[in-house]
């Protein structure tokens, strides 16, 4: 691989690729769901359905894109992914109904897969290169940490493109249809950052690579990583989906819920700075553990008080945590497989959090249509967070592979 002269130039280019695909293409929904909700007349099990759309489109995306690298160079296939992502982000603005916004919520998780993983594939090489030298922890960190960037310019970036609404604010708290305008902003957000992305990774490359047949190690070391991974893929995307619309229906201000998608957007950009020593101390699961238990503490604190303090208390909590349940699995993987069986470990943990993430806001959705509205599905979340907790406990280290 190619690597500029200055490799954490590139580092930061490669982040604005995860700004894009988490950041903006999935985590914003939840900035222009009380909007979208007002206006189109949702449910709650609707409202979370475009996100189950969204979470079975990256699967699908996932899926693909060890084929598509093995003929395909990676950068292109990322920056592909991100100019498809902002077209796609521009029709959500323009679609007739449901039907349209359904298929546009599954093709951004697709693009937003093809983003995500073909800039983490640049991001590893890297981290790997004797120019980064010992500092690839950083890389790594860097390029997680863009996911953050994604929210942060999200919740900055969209109420200068919302109309005023009846009652004076802007129409991200209850307008009629300036959500549509909205979008369009994320799209030109995400144009713009796809087009830095391009410029800062000129000399990146990941050319394509025959496909080694992959070793059948089994998986079960890891089951109960997995069925704990399982849980947070459940619980963590309730909250991201439905949190700003438990927000808006407890009263908070738009310059709350700015305030507060800022400050979650904050904690993930310094997540991997923060748990890093952790991850490196421990081979069990008791750091998946942990985290998975902060989650749950984090998703019930707005039910119990909306008081801004806890508010914010949660969402710098929860931002400064979800991600790094993500990476505990890769310490699992290496800790509890040979080398050569890594891809197969990692593929599995990335099927279960999917597979977490395509029932999980529907699932929260059909709780809150009930009794106890949102305030149940979010205590049922944190109770599946919880039990995610016990299961990752039960993870034991195997012996360190050769």
């Amino acid at each position: 691989m190619r690597v500029m002269p200055s490799p954490w130039r590139a580092a930061a280019a490669l982040a604005l690729a995860a700004a894009v695909s988490l950041g903006l293409a999935r985590f914003s929904y939840a900035l222009l769901l009380p909007a979208m909700r007002a206006d189109l007349g949702w449910s709650y099990f609707t409202a979370g359905a475009m996100n189950t759309l969204n979470a079975a489109g990256y699967l699908v995306g996932a899926l693909l894109m060890p084929w598509a690298m093995a003929r395909a160079d990676a950068r292109r296939l990322m920056l592909a992914g991100g100019a498809l992502a902002a077209a796609a982000l521009a029709a959500h603005g323009l679609a007739p109904g449901d039907t349209a916004l359904y298929a546009l919520r599954f093709v951004t998780g697709v693009a937003s897969a093809a983003s995500f993983v073909g800039g983490g594939l640049l991001a590893a090489r890297l981290a790997a290169s004797p120019a980064v030298g010992t500092r690839g922890g950083l890389v790594l960190g860097l390029y997680y940490g863009g996911t953050g960037l994604g929210i942060v310019g999200g919740a900055l970036w969209l109420p200068g493109w919302l109309s005023p609404g009846a009652l004076g604010e802007p129409a991200l708290a209850w307008g009629a249809a300036a959500w549509r305008s909205a979008w369009l902003g994320l799209a030109v957000l995400a144009a713009a950052a796809t087009a830095l992305c391009a410029a800062g990774t000129r000399q990146l490359a990941a050319p394509p690579v025959a496909r080694s047949p992959a070793a059948r190690a089994p998986l079960a070391p890891l089951a109960a990583g997995l069925a704990g991974y399982l849980c947070f893929g459940l619980g963590y995307i309730g909250y991201m989906t439905f949190i700003v619309t438990l927000l808006r229906e407890q009263g908070a201000s738009t310059g709350v819920v700015t305030a507060f998608y800022t400050l979650l957007g904050l904690g993930v950009c310094g997540s991997s700075w923060l748990w890093a020593g952790l991850l490196q101390r421990h081979r069990s699961g008791r750091p998946m553990a942990l985290l998975n238990g902060l989650l749950a503490a984090a998703t019930a604190l707005p039910v119990l008080s909306a008081h801004p303090v806890a508010v914010f208390a949660s969402g710098t909590l929860f931002g400064s945590v979800f991600l790094s349940v993500v990476a505990s699995t890769t310490a699992l993987v290496r800790h509890n497989l040979p080398p050569e069986a890594w891809a197969r470990g990692i593929a599995a943990f990335t099927i279960v959090f999917a597979a977490g993430q395509i029932v999980g806001p529907g699932l929260v959705g059909r709780i809150a249509d009930g009794a106890g509205g949102l305030a149940r599905g979010f205590l049922i979340s944190a109770a599946v967070l919880a039990a995610g907790a016990g299961l990752a406990l039960a993870q034991r280290a195997g012996a360190r592979p050769p």
